[in-house]
């Protein structure tokens, strides 16, 4: 299994990009999973469900089946996050684990970075970002005199596939990210 990152701020288009960037690496016969840090509080549950008035009952981990899938709700229960190291061994084998934020952690990634929003780019500053994909080359490198890593065009999905599945890093590469 290897990994690689999607980076950028909000409002990027870092969703819209992973939209037609899934469908081009598992085009190619490839299985893609993801994992996703949120900094907003999340819930997947709903008050007066069963799921969700036994994980308010005090259970660490409830996992809910359906007919359609299935999901693994833990608590943290004011615990520190788990490392990504962690969260990467609940995850199924596949062959590309996209991972979109973990910002502190090194491994591969690729910047989405739109000249459009006016936010300067993550890069250099995060570790790991091999490459930013951008719909405005010419604003990327000015916003950092000429000095910028690789620079993909932003709608060209079967080019940043070609560039995440040859950077990809083998999941046990990437330590406590």
């Amino acid at each position: 299994m290897k990994i690689f990152g999607i980076a950028g701020r909000s409002g990027m288009g870092k969703t819209t990009l992973l939209e037609r960037l899934i469908p081009e690496i598992t085009g190619r016969g490839l299985t893609v999973s993801l994992v996703k840090h949120s900094h907003k509080h999340i819930d997947i549950d709903r008050p007066g469900k069963d799921s969700y008035r036994l994980r308010d009952a005090g259970c660490a981990e409830v996992l809910l089946l359906g007919l359609d899938r299935w999901a693994l709700m833990h608590e943290l229960r004011g615990a520190a996050e788990p490392s990504l190291d962690e969260l990467v061994r609940h995850m199924a084998p596949c062959d590309l684990l996209l991972i979109e934020g973990f910002k502190g952690g090194d491994f591969p990634k690729l910047e989405v970075w739109r000249a459009g929003p006016g936010q300067p780019m993550l890069w250099p500053a995060w570790p790991g970002i091999a490459a930013v994909a951008t719909d405005d080359a010419g604003a990327a490198v000015a916003a950092h005199g000429g000095v910028v890593p690789p620079l993909l065009a932003l709608a060209d999905a079967a080019a940043i596939a070609d560039f995440a599945l040859a950077n990809a890093r083998a999941c046990a590469d990437i330590g406590s990210a």
